[in-house]
């Protein structure tokens, strides 16, 4: 790889793949050693094409979820079944991968800095700013530069914008794959939330099971279903919809609850 190539946002490849290799050290043993992650789906990874995927999955922490991503995928391209044994997989990490981030978050740290160069596409979040419930429009660059990454390679999504669960999907999403008919994976991911703090950089308990599940990508019509109907058809496939709130483990309500205690006291 050319010491100075770069991907159609401007980053330095060469350092990326070196950001992409340290975090990946650092972060390792947080899913294999003080916790185990268990995975479902490496082999539909490996059936994938290498752009235009889009994947959309519910999101517990700010950024241990997508960190586990990173690891999973590029285990599973690296030929591991449904394991991320043997770091040496992130020798040679996917570097068109991309995650999709409020540019809000991502601004905060010198730390969040360096996440987003390994790999975000930041935007605008239209419902929240500061802490704050706003109203604006959605800025037609931050869709541009999904549809950029996209052509350039796989995006992660986390459609509800939140880590509270069975809150409502955005719509923005329903208009991404419209627009971009792009291969739609769903993800579901539990664990993390009891396993991390909220913005998932700190370890909160030891000794948790997370697990991840690739689904097979979803069917769908892009000329002729709805909005409304392709994001019923998300909830489900991540295991969002109210419906599936009848199923919440005593675990996760007391996961909740404390998360819901921890937010009043910072406030």
């Amino acid at each position: 790889m050319p010491l100075f190539k770069k991907n159609p946002f401007g980053h330095n490849l060469f350092i990326k793949k070196w950001l992409i290799r340290i975090l990946a050290l650092l972060s390792h043993r947080r899913y294999k050693g003080f916790n185990t992650l268990e995975i479902e789906g490496a082999d539909i990874l490996r059936s994938l094409p290498d752009t235009n995927v889009l994947f959309v999955s519910n999101h517990q922490t700010y950024f241990a979820d997508v960190v586990a991503m990173f690891h999973v995928f590029n285990a599973s391209l690296s030929g591991r079944d449904n394991n991320i044994r043997n770091i040496g997989y992130i020798w040679k990490p996917k570097l068109n991968m991309y995650y999709v981030a409020a540019a809000e978050t991502m601004k905060k740290s010198l730390l969040t800095k360096i996440l987003a160069y390994a790999g975000s596409i930041s935007v605008e979040r239209t419902w929240r700013a500061e802490g704050k419930d706003v109203n604006r429009q959605v800025k037609m660059s931050d869709i541009s530069n999904i549809g950029k990454a996209l052509d350039d390679g796989w995006v992660i999504t986390f459609p509800q914008g939140t880590t509270t669960p069975w809150k409502p999907l955005r719509k923005g999403t329903a208009h991404i794959i419209k627009k971009y008919k792009p291969i739609v994976v769903p993800v579901v991911i539990d664990g993390f939330r009891r396993s991390f703090d909220k913005k998932g950089l700190r370890v909160k308990k030891k000794g948790i099971l997370q697990s991840m599940v690739v689904k097979a990508p979803l069917e769908i019509d892009y000329e002729n279903e709805s909005f409304e109907a392709i994001i019923e058809k998300l909830e489900y496939a991540i295991e969002q919809h109210p419906s599936f709130l009848k199923v919440i483990s005593a675990k996760d309500l007391a996961a909740l609850e404390e998360e819901n205690k921890q937010r009043k006291w910072r406030v």
